[in-house]
């Protein structure tokens, strides 16, 4: 798996591979949640810099993560996304959270 996870605080920046799909996110979801609940995380940031393709497992894996967060009252941020991405993201409502 190529993707890496940050730690600061309670913030966990999760730096995503550049294709999040079915066989990338059972692994990342397991590793999130339990980063989560083992570190307190409060906040997750979605680091997409390297993310060139993404199907709707990575959606699902991005809006698991989000209702995690905010269960624990906490946040979550997207960021580096490509156009593509980015309208993917959008047209499954993720930008109306």
């Amino acid at each position: 798996m190529d993707h890496m996870f940050t730690l600061t605080g309670t913030t966990l920046t999760v730096h995503l591979p550049s294709e999040v799909d079915h066989h990338s996110t059972e692994l990342l979801q397991r590793e999130t949640d339990q980063l989560i609940q083992s570190r307190n995380i409060r906040c997750i940031l979605f680091d997409f810099g390297d993310t060139v393709f993404m199907d709707s497992s990575g959606i699902g894996a991005v809006l698991g993560r989000y209702k995690r967060m905010c269960e624990r009252d906490g946040d979550i941020t997207l960021y580096g996304m490509n156009r593509r991405t980015r309208k993917l993201l959008e047209m499954a409502g993720v930008g109306k959270l």
